[in-house]
């Protein structure tokens, strides 16, 4: 689920972009579809496909809207001159301002986490991460849906820009 509202804020906050046109808004969509459907045209260390989104993410499909994060979301000449640890990349997709849809989910609570890497990390510094949050409790998870994280590992960075990318 994307919403234009909020795609329009990460264009000009995160891309510079003081006057976002439907192109930048188109580009940042398919960067984040591509992302989604990459299990489909990339080995990895970890998969996931989209029909595991489907049957194992969210045992309630008829009560749940996907809510997509990609992090981070930084213009070419940023990611040249940034390195975000995966722990950072993985607090950025929790946070209501990176979201493709305008909303807060600290309110409500989560039914699954389905975490997308395209770039060369690390499974345990994934796992790390993982542990890290639900140390912290930094986001809620319904009791009745045992899934939590699922996590997907690519090597194929995003042909836009090579550096971590995360959704």
């Amino acid at each position: 689920m994307v919403d234009n509202e909020a795609i329009y804020v990460i264009c000009r906050r995160n891309l510079d972009i003081e006057r976002p046109i439907y192109t930048n808004l188109n580009r940042l969509i398919g960067q984040i579809v591509s992302s989604i459907t990459a299990s489909l045209r990339f080995d990895g260390a970890l998969n996931v496909d989209l029909t595991e989104f489907q049957t194992n993410l969210v045992l309630y499909p008829n009560i749940h809207f996907p809510l997509a994060t990609y992090a981070p979301v930084i213009s070419a000449e940023k990611a040249y001159r940034t390195h975000l640890s995966v722990a950072e990349i993985i607090n950025a997709c929790f946070e209501p301002a990176n979201q493709m849809v305008k909303c807060d989910p600290h309110h409500g609570k989560y039914m699954a986490c389905c975490l997308l890497y395209r770039e060369d990390v690390v499974p345990k510094d994934v796992n790390a991460a993982i542990a890290t949050i639900k140390t912290k409790h930094t986001i809620q998870f319904v009791d009745w849906c045992p899934t939590g994280f699922t996590v997907s590992i690519k090597y194929q960075p995003p042909p836009a820009e090579q550096h971590h990318s995360h959704c």
